[in-house]
């Protein structure tokens, strides 16, 4: 018997990766650094292609002409959305009207230096990225992992709600309700589909946010609260458990590679 729930439907499948891991672009000279490419490859004298690798740098294919290149940092591999998302995104400007607007005024931004034009850019290539990201999701890009989770027409409600409140103190009968499937099929729709359990899916992620926090300045106390963990005890637990080390280490971690990026610049400063 499939039971009724009150908790609303929501169904933005980005808007809560963007909240907890944000979204920057910025815009690079040359192809090396960048993830994000802007290309002619039809020697068309404008953008036909769009590249984007979340994980990696994007290599210039050859026999391309670069229009534009960014580097987009999306959480890097705090972000269970970038780990979930294929090696490369590619589209063909030319069947991607939305696309095609916004690279094109990227390109327009960048051959013409104008006022403020370093934040439009800038900022121009973070929606292509979502927009990009958005249109991955509605084509089904992949069989299995979060995205295909996030694709599919059931399950990417629950996923959104766990999501969107990781707080709650989760049900499997609230989940299957919201998916409009009984339990036994939910459990194994969603185990083959995102690849683990519903609540093995929601601890990472409570973790997943939860480092997050920690790495923005929060205690572990208040970081285990704000993701649904009823003691800092029980956070530290299970961090430990996923990540190897505990939440201090890692707050540790974190301020020393941030003393060590401090210091270079002090040093760089010193030396100009």
């Amino acid at each position: 018997m499939i039971e009724s729930t009150n908790i609303p439907l929501r169904h933005d499948r980005l808007s809560a990766f963007l909240k907890a891991f944000g979204l920057s672009a910025t815009l690079c000279d040359s192809a090396a650094p960048a993830n994000l490419l802007i290309v002619d490859a039809d020697g068309a004298g404008g953008p036909t292609h769009l590249l984007y690798r979340a994980r990696t740098t994007a290599k210039l294919p050859p026999g391309v002409t670069l229009c534009a290149a960014a580097s987009v940092d999306f959480g890097g591999s705090e972000n269970p959305l970038v780990g979930a998302l294929p090696d490369e995104l590619s589209f063909s400007l030319a069947e991607q009207p939305a696309l095609y607007g916004l690279a094109d005024l990227i390109v327009s931004e960048v051959e013409v230096a104008r006022c403020g034009g370093g934040t439009i850019r800038n900022r121009l290539c973070e929606v292509i990225v979502v927009l990009a990201i958005r249109k991955a999701i509605a084509a089904g890009t992949v069989d299995a992992g979060l995205l295909a989770g996030l694709a599919h027409p059931r399950l990417h409600v629950c996923l959104v709600a766990m999501h969107d409140e990781p707080r709650r103190k989760w049900q499997i009968a609230e989940l299957m309700a919201l998916a409009d499937m009984s339990r036994g099929p939910f459990i194994a729709l969603f185990r083959k589909t995102v690849g683990q359990p519903p609540a093995a899916y929601l601890n990472g992620w409570r973790l997943a946010l939860g480092r997050s926090k920690l790495r923005s300045g929060a205690s572990v106390k208040s970081a285990a609260a704000a993701v649904g963990f009823g003691s800092a005890a029980a956070f530290s637990r299970a961090f430990s458990r996923k990540f190897g080390y505990s939440p201090v280490q890692d707050k540790g971690r974190e301020e020393e590679r941030d003393g060590r990026g401090q210091a270079g610049s002090l040093t760089a400063a010193a030396g100009s």
